[in-house]
């Protein structure tokens, strides 16, 4: 069993129980990464207090097998989607997508994310919605889409402008 299958066989049932979502988890090159979300997001005391519990737990059950670094955060406002329970937690957002490099013609897309099958995803691009394939995917996020542009200055304040 891999160091992130073991971590994620001790650590989900742990997560659920404190009413988390273990979102993702992955190990390499010494670092293991958990992303941890609750509906309504997760606050960084709520970080801090996952991260002590999970350091002692991993020390504990000696998973990374010795020296690691552990990081554990939000999954943020623009977060990857690896699996099909990411995908179906998107739909309506727009997302970014990056296609493998055996997939023929666009392999850069961003659109609206509109459903998930088990092994496939539809996206409205351009206008158009395209079905996409769960295996054809290389790299997957969500984009954050910021608000309209800000306001002119009303309160009649005066801005000042620096001379050269």
């Amino acid at each position: 069993m891999s160091v992130a299958e073991a971590a994620n066989n001790l650590l989900a049932p742990i997560f659920k129980g404190r009413g988390l979502d273990l979102y993702d988890l992955t190990y390499g090159g010494g670092v293991l990464r958990v992303i941890v979300d609750k509906p309504g997001g997760i606050n960084l005391d709520e970080v801090a207090d996952v991260s002590k519990v999970v350091s002692r737990l991993l020390d504990d059950y000696e998973i990374c097998g010795g020296h690691y670094t552990l990081e554990i955060s939000s999954p943020g406002l623009e977060r990857s989607l690896r699996s099909p329970e990411h995908f179906m937690q998107a739909i309506g957002e727009t997302i970014s997508l990056k296609l493998g490099s055996h997939v023929v013609g666009e392999r850069r897309i961003e659109g609206v994310l509109l459903g998930c099958e088990a092994d496939s995803i539809s996206v409205k691009f351009n206008g158009v919605a395209q079905s996409v394939a769960l295996s054809d995917i290389s790299k997957a996020r969500t984009k954050f889409e910021w608000g309209s542009t800000p306001k002119k200055n009303t309160l009649g304040c005066k801005t000042e402008e620096k001379s050269s």
